[in-house]
């Protein structure tokens, strides 16, 4: 099997693209900016939904779904909403065609009253149901979740990363005080947090945005800072805290103990497919995926290698009993035992794939009770007997999953730099990349000049940075803290 993939040095946007088209994930569609996911690339990605659904509701979130459609004049009553999502709405003016002799053309009596905007986020139409389900301090706290596609009309896509539709979750939360609103917003970054360490083997940094890069109406956003192999930021999930603003846009109030009438404290958070994303350019080679163990939607790959049907037969009757034994210990078995390829040309589409383990056993393996295992993420190679994969096969996975994080731990330390001057600053990033640690004087006019002359973002202000005293490295203002400073996706 010919792979084709570009090297990943001499033309990392390309190696992604094509990797993620050769690997089967995704590809891009008749529609604008569109994608179609792929069974593959969709078997991932509900790995990842299964897992942080079941996380939502171990911290007492239940699942509802709500309109796609939401009116225009919902988005124009949180102010800082709708000017950060108005460049971004695709809106729906009528509700028929009609065909003529060119072809087909929207109706003109059949204009809507009120136009509708596809959903770029969903916190209007949220909080307008909200405010008949919510009249006293009984009805909160409010823990809903919903799986959904949103539509923003993005200029520039790639696959997975930026796209015009995505799917994603969105939680939103309603709570009697704002403490309690502050540590749902605190509670569900550190959820996104851990699933990025433990499941896509991707350490972050855990931190809140500069207001100028916050969630358009909220008052704080938390979030999780990933980085890629090349050198590039990634945002992997927000957590917004809200406060009042979509309440009172909404009226939502309720009856406290006290007997008094307030308005609600709220919270939205969200991850989407960009995940997919991090998947792929956290951990990839040039010879394919690299997936983490606990998300490949095949974690054992096993192939016979034979001559006639009557070896095949005594190869399979080992397989086939290995294969239930892994299957019961929650393992994802594939035997691939196609008789249209090579093994060889199988060998490679499975790296391509990125099964983090790949059994091969033939005629010599049957005579001498052994079996070739081969790990995706080190390329190593090793003899085994067979009888022992059973419980052999389980502990390398672990060792893969471990192995995978601690590569991507050393890459992102090796790539965090500490500068003071604004020379060193620019020379990193060009150079070096990864995040920069600097200090900044906390104004946005500082930060928006930053962007402009190296493309590089403050990325968070990291929950755990100490403070220390310094000086902003282009204004000399004072500093209390550095921050996270890297170009990004």
């Amino acid at each position: 099997m010919s792979k084709g993939l570009p090297k990943r040095s001499e033309d990392y946007s390309l190696w992604y693209n094509e990797l993620v088209k050769k690997a089967g994930l995704a590809e891009n569609s008749a529609v604008r900016g569109c994608m179609v996911i792929k069974p593959y690339g969709y078997a991932i990605w509900e790995r990842m939904q299964r897992v942080l659904d079941d996380m939502f509701k171990a911290t007492g979130h239940s699942n509802a779904y709500f309109p796609l459609f939401i009116p225009k004049s919902y988005l124009s009553r949180e102010a800082d909403h709708v000017e950060g999502f108005a460049k971004e709405c695709a809106v729906v003016t009528h509700y028929r065609l009609k065909a003529t002799e060119d072809g087909v053309t929207v109706d003109p009596d059949a204009k809507l009253e009120e136009e509708l905007i596809v959903r770029p986020t969903s916190e209007t139409i949220i909080w307008s149901t909200y405010k008949s389900w919510v009249q006293s301090y009984r009805d909160l706290p409010l823990l809903v979740n919903q799986w959904a596609n949103v539509v923003r009309w993005e200029m520039r896509t790639r696959l997975f990363l930026r796209t015009a539709e995505f799917l994603w979750q969105e939680g939103h939360t309603a709570h009697a005080t704002a403490e309690e609103a502050i540590a749902e917003t605190k509670q569900m970054m550190e959820v996104y947090a851990e699933f990025a360490e433990k499941y896509i083997a991707l350490p972050v940094v855990r931190g809140v945005k500069t207001p100028k890069e916050r969630f358009a109406g909220a008052l704080d956003t938390y979030c999780i800072e990933g980085l890629m192999q090349d050198g590039k930021a990634l945002q992997a999930g927000t957590s917004h805290f809200l406060g009042q603003n979509f309440a009172k846009a909404f009226d939502v109030k309720f009856a406290t103990k006290d007997g008094g009438l307030e308005y609600v404290w709220g919270t939205s958070w969200g991850v989407s497919t960009r995940l997919m994303g991090a998947l792929v350019m956290a951990h990839s080679d040039d010879e394919g995926l690299v997936l983490p163990p606990k998300l490949a939607p095949i974690q054992v790959v096993i192939v016979p290698i034979y001559k006639g049907e009557e070896q095949l037969a005594q190869i399979s009757e080992k397989v086939l009993k290995l294969k239930k034994e892994l299957e019961a210990k929650g393992i994802s078995v594939k035997y691939d035992n196609r008789d249209t390829e090579r093994p060889g040309f199988k060998f490679a589409e499975w790296e391509l794939k990125g099964v983090p383990v790949r059994v091969a056993i033939g005629n010599r393996d049957l005579e001498n009770g052994t079996a070739e295992v081969a790990r995706r993420d080190t390329k190593e190679k090793s003899t085994q007997q067979f009888d022992s994969l059973t419980d052999y096969i389980p502990a390398l996975l672990d060792e893969i999953q471990e192995n995978i994080y601690s590569k991507a731990f050393n890459f992102r330390e090796e790539h965090t730099t500490k500068v003071d001057t604004y020379e060193e600053f620019k020379e990193v990033l060009e150079t070096k990349g990864g995040f920069v640690l600097a200090h900044w004087d906390g104004t946005s006019e500082t930060e928006e000049r930053i962007k402009e002359e190296t493309k590089a973002t403050i990325r968070c202000i990291a929950l755990e940075s100490p403070e220390e005293d310094g000086v902003d490295m282009l204004t000399g203002k004072p500093s209390k803290q550095r921050v996270y400073f890297a170009k990004a996706y």
